[in-house]
């Protein structure tokens, strides 16, 4: 049974996970800005400046520095949130693969943003696929209002004690962060009671029980420590499957790893992460009022990826359209080769489509041509004089 709700307000996908974070009421937040995550720290910032929420925010001098200060307080026993795009990601990624293998749960908005070069600030996932093999957990939301819901199930997610890993909770960058909807807020006291206090039995400042984090692992060790780590991604389907659910009675609101849009009796289907699932869903409503048989399976879990969900979802569909919003140079575009290994013992075919590099628009025609098998492979590129 859900709670009563705050009343709606227009927000953009920053100033909604601003929100969350002060009804998370995290310990510590170390951040560097980048475009275009800096709204949601520039908000939060506010808040803690006007006393709406007691956190301390460590200034760092990069983004590298800011994961690294990340670890080091969550290991003390400290709740820590923080964020980053693009490049900051990417300057990120040594330290965010020495967090998951720390097991420190932190929490981070991603604002996802194109990589250089060229430069360019718009959105694509090329900065979230860049640590895909970490060890984090990664959850993409559809809209600014997902942001807001995934971003309050974070730290159950990432806290758990089964899991322990850094959770990324992804809005596409602009699209999401700077574009304001309706938001539906859940009561303060309400996320405090769902989130808890954060748990920790293993601070590196208890004395008593001296611990070792991070050490120098020998050949006979490093394997069993990743092989642990791996795991833990494991059991996080079933820890992110029951936060859902715990979530989805207080908000009325179903934030489940994958979402299946109209793939009732659908032959052909598209699987897609991020804001672009609404610009489908318009497509597929379209298609089935000509009579077609199409549908949408999205994904909000990316990793760990809900391969079982797939296989009963789409396994025994005549056709399979993944599209990336991210390229794999000489190789399967990420999700793609995801799908393709989920379903590469069933009669389906798979075939994937890369989109909005940088920024580009998907349109509802495109997704058209896509289910009609008259797209390119890359939706809306230039010809060949560009190859150059």
């Amino acid at each position: 049974m859900s709670v009563l709700h705050e009343p709606p307000q227009l927000l953009t996908g920053g100033e909604a996970v601003a929100h969350a974070m002060r009804q998370l009421r995290p310990d510590v937040v170390p951040v560097y800005p980048i475009t275009p995550q800096t709204p949601i720290i520039q908000t939060f910032s506010s808040m803690v400046a006007d006393g709406s929420v007691h956190t301390e925010i460590v200034n760092v001098e990069s983004e590298h520095s800011a994961m690294s200060a990340a670890i080091g307080s969550a290991l003390a026993g400290a709740r820590t949130i923080t964020a980053t795009s693009s490049q900051g990601l990417a300057l990120m990624v040594e330290v965010v693969y020495i967090a998951a293998s720390m097991r420190a749960p932190v929490v981070m908005a991603v604002g996802n943003r194109a990589l250089s070069g060229p430069i360019n600030i718009h959105c694509d996932h090329s900065d979230a696929m860049l640590v895909r093999d970490s060890g984090v957990v990664q959850l993409f939301a559809e809209n600014a209002q997902e942001a807001y819901d995934l971003m309050v199930m974070a730290p159950r997610i990432a806290e758990h004690p089964v899991v322990s890993l850094p959770v990324l909770v992804c809005q596409d960058g602009f699209t999401i962060t700077h574009a304001s909807e309706p938001v539906t807020l859940l009561p303060d006291d309400v996320v405090a009671a769902f989130v808890g206090d954060y748990p920790t039995d293993r601070s590196v400042l208890d004395v008593q029980r001296p611990a070792t984090h991070g050490p120098f692992a020998m050949p006979d060790y490093y394997f069993e420590l990743r092989r642990a780590q791996t795991s833990a991604l494991g059991a996080a389907h079933e820890v992110i499957a029951d936060v859902a659910c715990a979530y989805e009675r207080l908000s009325g609101r179903c934030l489940a790893s994958v979402e299946a849009y109209r793939l009732d009796a659908a032959e052909r289907a598209i699987v897609a992460l991020g804001s672009s699932a609404g610009t489908i869903k318009d497509a597929v409503d379209e298609l089935r009022a000509d009579g077609e048989h199409v549908g949408l399976l999205k994904l909000r879990s990316f990793r760990p990826f809900p391969a079982s969900a797939v296989r009963h979802l789409l396994g025994d569909l005549r056709e399979v359209i993944v599209l990336d919003r991210a390229d794999s140079p000489g190789g399967a575009p990420p999700l793609c080769a995801d799908v393709a290994w989920a379903l590469h013992e069933y009669p389906v075919r798979v075939r994937g489509h890369v989109y909005g590099l940088g920024g580009r628009d998907l349109h509802p025609h495109d997704v058209c041509e896509v289910f009609h098998g008259s797209a390119p492979q890359y939706l809306g590129v230039r010809g060949d004089e560009w190859l150059a």
